[in-house]
C-alpha cells in the first residue's frame, strides 16, 4: 500500500506541475529611441525570471526566450532603464528614452572627491597634518614646533602627502569640468557616438582654467563651435 501511495503522490506531482507548466516561446523585439524611428542596437534585454540576456542587433532587433508574463528589463548607456512583461507572443516594440547622465556624472564626482579626502585624512593619521607644506610660523621658538616643520619637510610620509595634494587638486579640477562637460551632454548636442565621441571629448576638451566659471550654457557654446570645427575637418556638412 504504502509503494502505491508514494507512485500516486508523485504522479499527482507531475500531473499538476503539468497543468500549471507554460509553453516556453522565442520572443522578438525592436527597440527605438523615443519620439524617433532611430533604432537602439547594442542594448542589453534580459529577462529577470531566468536571468538570460542578449544584445540588441545594429537594427535594434533581439529575441530571447519567455513564457508569458515573464518581465523584460532593457538597459542601454546613455538611456533610461526600460521593464515590459510578456502578455502575449507577438512581437514587442520598445521604446527607450534618452537619459540625462549628469546626476551620475555628479555622483560619481562626489564619490571621487569623498574617496580623496578619505585618502587625505589617512595622510594626517599618519602624522602628516600640512601635506608636506609646513608653515613657517613652525619655526618659532615660542609657540611653533621646529621638529615638525622639519619632519613636515623631510620626512617620507609629508613627501608622499606633498605629491598625493597635487593628484588630489587635479582630480577635484578635472572632477569640475566633467560636470559640463561629459558623454551626454556632447551626444545630445551633437549626436556623436562610439569612437567619434570618444575622438571629440580627448581633442576638444576644454582645460579647468579655461572651464571653471562656465555654466551650462557656456560649455554647449563651446561645444557647438568646436563641434563646426570638427565637421569642417572631416568634410561633414
Amino acid at each position: 500500500m504504502y509503494k502505491y501511495a508514494t507512485s500516486f503522490i508523485f504522479l499527482l506531482i507531475f500531473t499538476i506541475k503539468a497543468a500549471f507548466a507554460q509553453e516556453e516561446f522565442v520572443v522578438n523585439g525592436a527597440i527605438f529611441e523615443a519620439g524617433s524611428k532611430i533604432r537602439v542596437a547594442l542594448a542589453e534585454v534580459k529577462n529577470k525570471r531566468t536571468g538570460f540576456s542578449i544584445g540588441s542587433n545594429d537594427m535594434g532587433i533581439f529575441s530571447l526566450k519567455a513564457i508569458l508574463g515573464d518581465t523584460l528589463e532593457v538597459t542601454k548607456r546613455g538611456f533610461n532603464d526600460a521593464v515590459v512583461v510578456v502578455n502575449s507572443k507577438k512581437d514587442i516594440i520598445l521604446n527607450l528614452n534618452r537619459g540625462n547622465l549628469l546626476n551620475e556624472v555628479v555622483i560619481k564626482g562626489q564619490s571621487k572627491a569623498k574617496e580623496l579626502e578619505q585618502m587625505k585624512q589617512e595622510f594626517r593619521n599618519k602624522g602628516s597634518f600640512y601635506n608636506g607644506k609646513p608653515p613657517l610660523s613652525l619655526l618659532n621658538p615660542f609657540g611653533g614646533s621646529p621638529l615638525t616643520f622639519l619632519y613636515e619637510l623631510l620626512g617620507r610620509t609629508p613627501r608622499q602627502a606633498r605629491r598625493f595634494s597635487r593628484l588630489y587638486n587635479a582630480e577635484i579640477q578635472q572632477s569640475q569640468v566633467d560636470l559640463i562637460y561629459n558623454k551626454a551632454v556632447i551626444n545630445k548636442y551633437t549626436g556623436l557616438t562610439d569612437k567619434e565621441l570618444e575622438d571629440f571629448m580627448v581633442k576638444y576638451r576644454p582645460e579647468y582654467e579655461q572651464a571653471k566659471h562656465w555654466n551650462q550654457y557656456d560649455a554647449i557654446k563651446w561645444i557647438n563651435t568646436c563641434f563646426k570645427q570638427y565637421k569642417e575637418k572631416k568634410g561633414i556638412k
